[in-house]
């Protein structure tokens, strides 16, 4: 099983065009989820809510296998 590509670019997720459906967790530094969605194998954008700012943990899961990564978050003006 190949990890995920995910690039980001400010709150968009940028996923391969070739891809499974995932369950995308956002979770904040207390481990709690504070944003999740389905990230179907169709899409390959997934825009995050602007109100999200600081360090996250990202989990994509797919079946039994989770992957996991940690992103930054930061509004700019």
């Amino acid at each position: 099983m190949q990890p995920p590509t995910v690039y980001i670019d400010d709150y968009t997720l940028l996923f391969a065009v070739d891809h499974p459906e995932y369950v995308l967790n956002i979770k904040d530094e207390d481990d709690n989820v504070v944003y999740t969605t389905v990230v179907y194998s169709s899409l390959t954008q997934v825009i995050l809510p602007s109100t999200l700012s600081g360090d996250y943990q990202i989990e994509l899961v797919m079946g039994n296998w989770l992957f996991t990564g940690c992103i930054n978050l930061y509004y700019q003006l």
